[in-house]
């Protein structure tokens, strides 16, 4: 059965955004997701002839943004919904493009928070790519306790300092390997401590052009999984941004991070739904062809059980996603939810594909099958935007 059939409150306008992007998953997103994950180097994924362009421009030409567009008309519950349901259907996808796809937003909610004109203008203009830059070589869990300041010990010597200078702030340090568009963002929501005259005395967040000759950046990181989605380094070498760039100071830290935390874990919570589900659809349609005992396998009861349990867990994963997202935009975010979905939906997605590689036997472990990739891209998801277990740690702490 088709999981639409179970979206009774969807109206006939939801279903066919729904539809069309489901489409643009299958027939966009899925096949250059296989494309970029065979390329041997990960430059190649990025290089000026990548098909990577192609399916960036075709997916800002969906205009999907009025999802997110408090003035769209659609009623907070109507946007949050419709939000799930694309995280999902991007991750049914590929889940590299769509983290790739989200966090590309992050500088765009940034401006759009400061409420700023120039910036929204500047920051929001369509065909940018921005990131989330807020790991350090030094500091990959500390980023995550947003109450900790520089000097506390686990937080102690920021790779990365933004300093007042005048009516100005000047960026200077680096950004680990792990930012998500890093090599190839024009902009940055980029969270970094913060030095206004008298020393070093928080956390802060601004925005920041990654396009002019103050900014550097690595080699783009060749990983196991989620081979389209670039990640990277950032040097930043005196960069001079203005003073309204600076958009969260450390006495909203603490709350900004958390709300950008939210947004990370909530909408990774959706997109391994989606893979989840992409694994077990996979799954089910081998388990009706291949025969063994001279019948399809799905005849056999071991199996019919194991199918069932990857049913159970990706309806699990999808209801504690959709809850998280529609209730943080009725009645705000609620970090330990967005915690809780994002580590059930990758621990999820990489127990179905683990189980449906099982199930495909030796053809599983076969780049033919779909099944190794998934496999891949799933045992990723444990440990990016926070390792599942540091994550649970930080969600225990506000319960």
């Amino acid at each position: 059965m088709d999981n639409l059939e179970q979206e009774v409150e969807l109206s006939s306008d939801e279903r066919e955004i729904r539809d069309t992007i489901h489409k643009f998953a299958e027939e966009v997103i899925r096949p250059a997701g296989v494309a970029l994950d065979a390329l041997a180097d990960p430059q190649d994924v990025v290089a000026k002839d990548s098909i990577l362009w192609d399916v960036f421009k075709r997916y800002d030409e969906l205009g999907l943004d009025v999802l997110s567009d408090p003035n769209s008309g659609l009623t907070p519950v109507q946007r949050a919904r419709l939000q799930s349901i694309l995280g999902e259907e991007r991750g049914w996808g590929d889940t590299g493009l769509a983290i790739s796809f989200s966090v590309s937003g992050f500088p765009r909610a940034l401006a759009t928070a400061s409420g700023n004109p120039s910036l929204i203008e500047r920051y929001c203009a369509p065909g940018s790519i921005g990131c989330w830059a807020i790991t350090e070589p030094d500091h990959g869990s500390d980023q995550i306790n947003f109450t900790a300041m520089p000097g506390d010990g686990m937080a102690a010597s920021p790779n990365c300092v933004a300093r007042k200078d005048g009516d100005s702030w000047v960026i200077s340090g680096q950004k680990s390997a792990w930012v998500s568009n890093g090599t190839i963002a024009t902009a940055a929501a980029l969270f970094c401590a913060v030095d206004e005259g008298d020393g070093i005395k928080g956390m802060g967040g601004f925005l920041a052009p990654l396009d002019g000759p103050n900014v550097r950046k690595g080699k783009p990181l060749n990983k196991l999984g989620q081979r389209a989605l670039n990640q990277g380094e950032i040097y930043f070498e005196d960069l001079r941004i203005p003073a309204d760039h600076y958009i969260v100071t450390p006495e909203l830290y603490a709350l900004g991070g958390a709300a950008g935390l939210f947004q990370a874990n909530a909408g990774m919570g959706a997109t391994f739904v989606g893979l989840a589900q992409a694994a077990f659809d996979a799954a089910l349609a081998y388990t009706k062809e291949r025969k063994q005992g001279g019948v399809p396998i799905i005849q056999h009861q071991s199996v019919r059980r194991r199918i069932f349990e990857m049913f159970r867990k990706v309806e699990s994963a999808r209801a504690l996603s959709r809850r998280t997202l529609i209730s943080g935009a009725v009645n705000g975010p609620k970090l330990e939810y967005a915690i809780a979905s994002k580590v059930t939906s990758t621990q999820t997605a990489f127990e179905v594909a683990s189980d449906a590689l099982q199930l495909f036997g030796g053809a599983g472990t076969s780049k033919e099958y779909p099944i190794e990739k998934l496999f891949r891209d799933a045992r990723v998801s444990m440990i990016e935007d926070g390792c599942n277990e540091v994550l649970g740690i930080a969600a225990a702490a506000r319960l």
